[in-house]
């Protein structure tokens, strides 16, 4: 644990790679990544649970300035590079727009949000926790939630981080009001990032489109046969688009 936050890593020396789940996942998402880091990463990495997510305490009110705050303490001025996956992408570029970093990238970022889309994620956030009589509902839902339904398994610590369990029975460890952080100012974020910014997509990614990214006007990266959760498809592509921006 780093304060309130739930902190995995490894590693030695520099730079520091922080990398930054999406909504519902949790640091064990990046679990896959801990061979090849030993193999290919210099200095050190960590991989925290961003608040109201795993083992990470909730917050007052979620927009993506609080959550940046919150892991800003992780930050080693002018030696962090940067991976945020989705919302974590997000919550990376306003960490550079506060933290002294070294380069930001950007992977599987919703862009674009119509107003039925906010509609919908504003009803989730005030939906009170769901209970499950059963582990097996509760890893469903988790696995739906986070996008890892058919990429992980069932007994992946990347699920069991994210459940928990009360009195026998089950529920996400996610804190339903998450889902209220809105949508980005991804111009704005990315102008105001003193910091290298490349964004990333995988190419049967639905959340976004090339098009969307490169109007942003930073390097854009197709990961070629990948979908949204391509770091979990494919960690070794993934360390070599951040291994390029370091």
């Amino acid at each position: 644990m780093n304060g309130s936050l739930r902190v995995s890593g490894g590693g030695d020396g520099e730079p520091l790679l922080l990398l930054l789940h999406g909504l519902g996942a949790t640091g064990d998402v990046w679990s896959g990544w801990r061979p090849l880091l030993a193999q290919r990463w210099p200095g050190r990495w960590l991989a925290p649970d961003l608040p109201g997510h795993g083992g990470s305490a909730a917050l007052p009110e979620y927009t993506f300035d609080t959550l940046a705050e919150a892991v800003s303490p992780l930050v080693e001025p002018g030696r962090t590079v940067v991976l945020g996956h989705s919302l974590g992408g997000v919550v990376g570029l306003a960490l550079a727009a506060r933290c002294d970093v070294t380069a930001v990238a950007g992977l599987g970022i919703k862009v674009a949000w119509s107003d039925e889309e906010l509609a919908r994620a504003r009803s989730l956030a005030e939906r009170p926790v769901a209970w499950f009589d059963s582990r097996d509902e509760a890893v469903a839902r988790h696995l739906r939630v986070s996008g890892l339904a058919g990429l992980v398994a069932g007994d992946d610590p990347a699920v069991e981080s994210g459940i928990r369990v009360r009195d026998g029975r089950w529920r996400l460890a996610l804190d339903p009001r998450a889902f209220g952080v809105g949508a980005p100012d991804m111009a704005g974020l990315v102008a105001r990032s003193p910091a290298p910014v490349t964004l990333a997509r995988g190419e049967r990614d639905p959340m976004n489109t090339g098009e969307q990214l490169a109007g942003l006007g930073v390097p854009v990266v197709t990961l070629a046969g990948l979908g949204h959760n391509a770091h979990v498809e494919s960690p070794e592509a993934c360390l070599t688009l951040v291994a390029a921006t370091a």
